[in-house]
C-alpha cells in the first residue's frame, strides 16, 4: 500500500488591517524604542504633527530615502490614518540617557529649554512644546523620550537647511540662532530627562507662539523674527 503523501501546505492569510500594514513603520519606530537607536519615538505624538512629517517626507522637505520611498505614493487620507494610529499609542517612557556632557553644558541646555536666550532671540522650548515638553495638539511634538543623537542631528539638519518644514519654518529660524555648542547642550539635557508616564500632549497651547510656524494652524508670532 502506497504511503500517503502529506497534504500541501496552504499559504498563511495575512490580514489586511492597519496594524498589519504599519509593521513597515514599527520595524524602525518600535513601540519601545531603545536609546541607542537613531529612530525617533513617534508613538503618542499629536496626529497633526505626525501627518505634517509624513507630508514633508512625501513632498521632499525632509530627506531620508527609506521614508521618502515609503510615502511617495500614499494619499492624504491614508497618511492621516497612519498618524492617528500612532497618536493614540502611549507606551511607557524610556529611561534617561547617561550623558558625558559637563555641568556647564547641561546647565546651558536647561536654560535654553526652560528660559531661552533673549539676547540671541531664542525662545524657550517650553514656550511651544509645553511645560511638560509633551507637545500640544494639533501639531507640536513632545521632546522627551527622543534619542539624544536624533535631537542633535535634527537641529543640525535645520541649521544646515537639510530639514525643512512648511513656511514659515520657525524651527529653522531657532536652529540658525543656536551655536553648535548650544545644539549639543540642548540635546544632552533633554536626553537626561524622563517624561511622566501620564504625560500627554496638551489639548491646545497659548497663542500667539514666539514665532510664526507654518505647520501649526492659527499660529502667529509674538515678536518679529
Amino acid at each position: 500500500m502506497a504511503a500517503l503523501l502529506p497534504a500541501p501546505a496552504t499559504a498563511a492569510t495575512v490580514p489586511d488591517s492597519l496594524e498589519q500594514r504599519i509593521k513597515a513603520c514599527t520595524a524602525c519606530h518600535a513601540q519601545q524604542e531603545k536609546h541607542d537607536a537613531f529612530f525617533p519615538r513617534i508613538a503618542g505624538k499629536p496626529a497633526g504633527y505626525l501627518y505634517n512629517q509624513l507630508l514633508n517626507f512625501r513632498e521632499g522637505r525632509r530627506q531620508y530615502p527609506l521614508m521618502n520611498y515609503m510615502v511617495e505614493h500614499l494619499p492624504d487620507d491614508y497618511l492621516r490614518e497612519i498618524a492617528a494610529y500612532f497618536a493614540a499609542q502611549h507606551p511607557a517612557p524610556p529611561p534617561a540617557q547617561p550623558s558625558g556632557a559637563g555641568t556647564a553644558a547641561l546647565a546651558r541646555g536647561r536654560q535654553l529649554v526652560l528660559q531661552g536666550d533673549p539676547g540671541k532671540k531664542i525662545p524657550a522650548c517650553i514656550a511651544c512644546h509645553g511645560q511638560q515638553l509633551a507637545g500640544a495638539a494639533p501639531a507640536i511634538p513632545g521632546l522627551l523620550g527622543l534619542p539624544r543623537d536624533y535631537i542633535n542631528a535634527q537641529l543640525g539638519a535645520w541649521k544646515n537647511g537639510i530639514r525643512r518644514a512648511q513656511a514659515p519654518d520657525c524651527m529653522a529660524q531657532v536652529a540658525q540662532r543656536l551655536s553648535d555648542a548650544d545644539v549639543g547642550a540642548v540635546s544632552a539635557w533633554l536626553g537626561t530627562q524622563v517624561a511622566s508616564a501620564e504625560a500627554r500632549p496638551a489639548g491646545s497651547i497659548a497663542l500667539p507662539l514666539p514665532l510664526h510656524c507654518g505647520g501649526v494652524p492659527g499660529s502667529t508670532a509674538q515678536v518679529a523674527p
